[in-house]
């Protein structure tokens, strides 16, 4: 990609089933991994990202998912929290498939190859459909190269999370609220500074779930820990989770903190959100020219009928 997208509201659905995911710009491609330099204490080797891409603003809630399911997605319950409230006891192979729904259901490629048989399965793609996006070198087996909403990489999210938007560095905060210093606990709100963390009743509503980070996300740390799209191990067949839940202590908050469980595990404190990365620039300059040279036929098909 040459330029981010342009910050924007994706819209699904139509009717009383309508609703739209909002998202945020993260430039500064090609900025290196978190090596502390930030002048915080806490640090993971990771957030390079060589791409702009876009991550949602918002943890995706469950009248999105409620709103997908009446429109035809199958097989993806979540419901630990109602309306506004972050979708939850979901599993990894229900967000990938919500996620391949966004895609499905605007005509685009799925990203994920899932299919449900009473469980669900994973089957990587084949070398020629591997993205480029979501890895710091080679394929990502996971990610078809032609998706256009996934979920967040390690180095997707955490750069969106932590990475400090003053241009192409490895300068990173501790925490996803454009900080180094410890964040203050609320139970809702937006004020700066402030997480939906430390023994909380509950979750937030996911546009009242405390102060934004640099690049403008909310409740990156604390409300729900978000599946993220990489194993970790890379040969493990778990799922990184990060982020910290309503209930955690600071050290969930921090840029240290890491953790994985099997994808098919559903908890309560568990949710997601999604990026939004352009398809590969071969692939995307052929669906452009074959936009245009459809448009070419059209014109030429009405000029014909006009001298006929």
């Amino acid at each position: 990609m040459t330029g981010a997208e342009t910050a924007r509201a994706d819209s699904f659905g139509s009717g009383e089933n309508a609703f739209s995911i909002d998202f945020v710009n993260v430039g500064n491609a090609g900025n290196a991994d978190d090596s502390g330099a930030g002048g915080g204490i806490y640090s993971s080797p990771s957030g390079g990202v060589g791409y702009d891409y876009r991550v949602s603003t918002y943890e995706i809630s469950q009248d999105a998912i409620t709103k997908a399911t009446n429109l035809g997605m199958t097989n993806v319950t979540a419901g630990a929290h109602a309306g506004n409230r972050p979708a939850a006891n979901i599993s990894w192979f229900e967000a990938a498939a919500f996620v391949n729904w966004l895609n499905t259901s605007q005509g685009l490629q799925a990203a994920y190859n899932l299919t449900f048989s009473g469980t669900w399965s994973l089957t990587v793609w084949g070398e020629s459909d591997r993205a480029t996006t979501g890895v710091d070198s080679g394929t990502n087996p996971y990610r078809h190269k032609n998706a256009f909403y996934v979920l967040p990489s390690e180095d997707e999210w955490y750069k969106a999370a932590f990475h400090q938007n003053t241009g192409v560095n490895a300068n990173y905060w501790d925490y996803a609220t454009g900080s180094n210093s410890t964040p203050t606990a609320v139970a809702s709100g937006t004020t700066a500074g402030t997480v939906v963390f430390d023994g909380q009743p509950n979750p937030a509503d996911v546009d009242s779930a405390g102060g934004l980070s640099s690049y403008g996300t909310m409740g990156q740390t604390g409300n729900v820990f978000e599946w993220i799209e990489s194993a970790s191990p890379p040969t493990d067949g778990s799922r990184l989770f990060l982020g910290g839940k309503w209930t955690s202590a600071s050290d969930e908050l921090r840029s240290s903190f890491t953790n994985y469980i099997e994808p098919e595990a559903q908890e309560s404190d568990v949710g997601f959100r999604v990026v939004s990365v352009v398809p590969e620039p071969h692939e995307y300059a052929i669906m452009v020219t074959g936009m245009l040279g459809l448009l070419i036929v059209l014109r030429r098909m009405r000029r014909k009928a006009k001298t006929a």
